[in-house]
């Protein structure tokens, strides 16, 4: 993304005639920021020969998850509709590992049926649940067990998963006995030993506490697992970060990880790889000025991009069309919506605006159009990718009488 004679373009191509041909809101997405990411997360990992599964809670546009597979990655899933699009989107099944809490009997045997890499189980019921179903199909099925290394991720708490106060995986005590009780079952293969710890994690000290969690598993158990699943969470640059992670740290480690253990390595990194590919392109209704503050209302709101509002989460605003005259008054940034929480950003200047402008909310590839609902009755955003000069309608805009 960058400005020419003070107009905003993206992949060379003019957001304002973008916005023209698409209308607003729409979700737009960069296919050369796209491969960038996944080329940069390639090579930072590239002396570990590791698998990368996509997260596609991240982002599950069918589309989008088609190029990621092109790309050569595989996918990390959490329900039975991200698996589905996984495979409508020629992801290689054993390249797909399948995650998440609460997998129903349903969704595990539609797994094991498509001869998926892994089920990640998170409790000693699910594996029960997993041998009564292979018992059912007459089918062994690989699994991993995710450990909880009650490692704090110092990121933001709702996006924590690796504390002991978290719903998700099992305490080393709880996978030292299921090794014990399952390591000789012919219904399930224990094949992998997972965590995931949380997401924008933006330290590599919380991994290296993790990778100790897992060391210790290993070295107790005497268990010889062939996969470890570091998860993702990967943080990215949202414009406020100070510092970012220490991929080589990281890979040194992970290296001397391998070395010992002679295992092979998974991630399932999203936002790192989706996150800045994503604009969220909106335009302004009206301008309401106030004594102290300049409301900016968008024809986009937290039904669009929930994030700021339910993580205080951070995205850089740009205008399509650069300024020099500079307005210091506090500006919010607002949406259509009956919530007081229905704010993307409010700064202390920004240049001037005028209503019908379009706007650009940036990072918002990953946790965007996924978490997007219809609330106040609103319909979702379309989704377009920029991929060689071209520009794609990947999801339509939804129809209102349909929904209602």
């Amino acid at each position: 993304m960058n400005y020419s004679k003070n107009k905003l373009f993206i992949d060379n191509i003019a957001v304002d005639k973008i916005i023209k041909r698409f209308g607003t809101p729409t979700y737009c997405y960069s296919y050369n920021q796209l491969k960038k990411n996944i080329f940069n997360f390639e090579k930072n990992f590239n002396k570990l020969n590791p698998l990368i599964c996509f997260a596609v809670k991240a982002n599950n546009n069918v589309k989008i998850l088609n190029e990621i597979g092109k790309l050569g990655l595989g996918a990390d899933v959490v329900s039975k509709g991200e698996l589905m699009a996984a495979l409508k989107s020629n992801i290689n099944p054993r390249k797909i590992v399948f995650s998440g809490v609460g997998k129903t009997s349903n969704e595990i045997e539609f797994a094991a049926k498509k001869n998926i890499l892994l089920i990640n189980a998170e409790s000693k019921s699910e594996i029960k649940a997993i041998s009564k179903i292979s018992n059912k199909i007459s089918k062994s099925i690989d699994i991993g067990l995710r450990l909880n290394p009650n490692v704090d991720a110092k990121t933001i708490k709702e996006i924590t998963t690796g504390k002991n106060s978290n719903k998700f995986g099992l305490n080393e005590k709880e996978v030292l006995d299921l090794v014990k009780e399952y390591k000789n079952s012919k219904f399930v293969n224990i094949k992998c030993l997972s965590v995931h710890i949380g997401s924008q994690i933006t330290s590599h000290t919380p991994y290296l506490r993790t990778l100790n969690a897992i060391q210790k598993i290993i070295d107790k158990s005497k268990f010889r697992f062939e996969y470890v699943d570091l998860g993702g969470g990967m943080g990215i640059n949202y414009g406020q970060e100070n510092k970012l992670l220490n991929y080589k740290k990281y890979s040194q480690h992970i290296s001397k990880f391998i070395k010992k253990n002679k295992v092979k390595i998974i991630f399932e990194p999203g936002r790192s790889i989706i996150g800045s590919a994503g604009y969220l392109l909106t335009k302004i209704i009206y301008i309401k000025k106030t004594n102290k503050i300049n409301f900016i209302i968008l024809d986009s709101g937290m039904n669009d991009l929930m994030r700021p509002a339910l993580y205080k989460a951070y995205h850089r605003i740009i205008p399509c069309k650069k300024s020099k005259t500079k307005i210091s008054k506090i500006h919010d940034f607002v949406g259509p919506i009956c919530e007081t929480t229905d704010k993307f950003l409010s700064v202390k200047t920004f240049q001037k605006l005028n209503e019908g402008d379009n706007i650009v909310i940036c990072d918002v590839g990953a946790y965007g159009k996924v978490l997007s609902s219809n609330y106040n009755l609103r319909i979702g955003a379309s989704e377009i990718i920029v991929k060689n000069s071209k520009v794609l309608r990947i999801r339509k805009k939804e129809n209102l009488n349909n929904i209602i």
